[in-house]
């Protein structure tokens, strides 16, 4: 049945009728869609699908890769953290932007071993080959959920250039500059809660904890009394995850004392109730890794030092450091061997042969030997003894 025809309209000349859309909705509408002007389409013309982009593409698949990694587990078995999956969405970005500004029309199915080794030297021509180790492992993920989604073969073959990371000694903190961040958040008698917040943070620093493991620690994570048992609990990045597989860190006394001023001045912030241990200023809510960054960058450069010279990592190398040389002076090791060998994370784990109680006391006792903040604060240290046979 045809649609009556109002009989005020002339069928000779019809006036142009008006658009029923908000002006706010019309741009979203291809221009021939609604246009009857000269040169236009017209109303009963075709109107041309808006193309997609191959960079569009890409970053469609960027998310899709980031959703499917929440649903899988590492190596280890275990869900992989958002900061990794993050690190992991990074990198492909950083593929996609050599894409764009390399005009290749296509997504990352289009990558073969030959592209992919072209953008990999331009990495590494601008960058160093560490960098470029990090985004060849990371990298590797994306095509690994390329060969589940879509069957792309894996390029990852003997073809491929491969970039090993640089074998470096980690750099290691002078002690002056550990004492002088402690000065510049209070010494230990700080009364504003910023300070208590970031003295207690570089006390837990020195204790050899990683940034992500402070930035995710919660109040559980603490002993009932810091004071006559001085450890805390850390859900670290690398291995176990469950509470109760996190390991014990051991506390010099003067950390735990920190951890208890700041809990003191944490009850008065408005987030208090939130299960996060390190709150933001200005009553906001948790920090992140992001946040510890921007923490230690301000207070290295209240201390008057350079603040681009120092991220959080290099106290873990510190203890690390420290740790190693105790052990190879106790253990009688010339001086040249000690240093040809670079400090590493193995100082830091306990060996595995001994029980968990007996284990927790015997790193306790090395932390308290070897810590920067010993030497620091002249507390009294145990002098190394014999080997034990």
């Amino acid at each position: 049945m045809s649609r009556p025809v109002s009989g005020t309209l002339k069928t000779t000349s019809r006036a142009a009728l008006k658009n029923p859309l908000r002006a706010s909705t019309m741009p979203l509408l291809a221009p021939s869609a609604v246009s009857d002007g000269p040169g236009s389409l017209g109303r009963g013309a075709a109107v041309p699908a808006l193309e997609v982009t191959a960079q569009q593409l890409r970053r469609m698949q960027i998310s899709e890769f980031s959703a499917w990694l929440r649903t899988q587990t590492n190596k280890h078995k275990r869900p992989f953290q958002e900061e990794t999956i993050r690190g992991y969405a990074e990198t492909a970005r950083a593929l996609d932007l050599w894409m764009a500004e390399e005009d290749i029309d296509g997504d990352f199915t289009a990558c073969s071993v030959d592209l992919l080794n072209r953008f990999f030297s331009a990495y590494r021509n601008s960058h160093s080959q560490g960098g470029t180790n990090t985004r060849q492992r990371n990298l590797h993920h994306l095509f690994t959920w390329l060969a589940f989604r879509y069957d792309h073969p894996d390029p990852w073959t003997d073809d491929m250039v491969r970039y090993g990371p640089v074998q470096s000694r980690p750099s290691t903190l002078d002690e002056s500059f550990i004492r002088d961040l402690l000065e510049v958040t209070g010494g230990g008698k700080a009364t504003s809660f910023v300070d208590a917040r970031d003295h207690a943070m570089i006390r837990m620093l020195t204790e050899g904890v990683r940034r992500e493991e402070l930035a995710q620690q919660q109040i559980t994570d603490l002993s009932e009394d810091l004071i006559t048992r001085p450890f805390v609990r850390v859900v670290p990045l690398k291995g176990a995850r469950d509470f109760s597989e996190g390991r014990l860190v051991p506390l010099m006394m003067r950390s735990a004392q920190a951890l208890t001023d700041y809990l003191r001045v944490r009850r008065s912030h408005r987030q208090a109730r939130l299960p996060a241990l390190w709150l933001g200023s200005r009553n906001r809510g948790p920090m992140t890794g992001s946040g510890v960054y921007q923490m230690l960058d301000r207070r290295a450069e209240e201390a008057g030092y350079d603040p681009h010279a120092v991220h959080p990592h290099m106290f873990r190398h510190t203890v690390a450091n420290d740790q190693f040389r105790r052990r190879s002076a106790a253990a009688g090791r010339p001086r040249s061997r000690l240093a040809r060998r670079p400090a590493n994370h193995d100082a830091l784990r306990p060996s595995q042969d001994q029980p968990g109680q007996a284990r927790h006391l015997h790193r306790r006792r090395l932390r308290r030997r070897s810590s920067p903040i010993t030497r620091i604060l002249g507390l009294p240290g145990r002098k190394p003894g014999r080997p034990r046979t």
